[in-house]
């Protein structure tokens, strides 16, 4: 069996452990960072989320005229400290992606390592999801800074 494609992205944030958590989990802070139209070129048409272990999340924007529905199911929540979920986009069970969140103080804030792991056949995306996150990380990273 072949070893996953893993993105990885490390960032230090001068918030709280739990703050940053928190903003991964609330639909609130994520229409602010994740999606919407501060983000990018779309419209939220629903952000749905059961925040536990086995809960799902359904988060829907349309682009272009076209709605995008990004779901997952949560793995394990350890607040402040971890967070492992499915990540989908328009998938069926099975063809998700795994994204493994891990935030850990340090003296002015903290340091996130999120770690996106995908099947061999994702490979081409690699690149534009690292820059992805990347991206979302600093815009996270802005609005908690606030």
């Amino acid at each position: 069996m072949s070893e996953p494609i893993k993105v990885i992205i490390k960032k230090k944030f001068k918030a709280a452990p739990e703050k940053v958590f928190d903003a991964w989990l609330n639909p609130d802070w994520l229409n602010r960072w994740m999606f919407g139209p501060d983000v990018h070129d779309e419209k939220i048409v629903k952000l749905e989320n059961n925040p536990e272990e086995g809960g799902h999340f359904s988060y829907v924007v349309e682009r272009d005229g076209q709605k995008i529905d990004h779901m997952g199911t949560y793995r394990e929540i350890q607040r402040p400290n971890r967070l492992v979920f499915t990540w989908g986009v328009d998938v069926e069970a099975g063809d998700e992606s795994v994204v493994t969140i891990k935030i850990e103080s340090t003296k002015n804030g903290c340091r996130l390592t999120l770690v996106h792991e995908m099947d061999l056949k994702w490979a081409e995306y690699a690149d534009r999801t690292k820059e992805s996150w990347t991206y979302l990380m600093d815009k996270l990273n802005v609005l908690l800074s606030n």
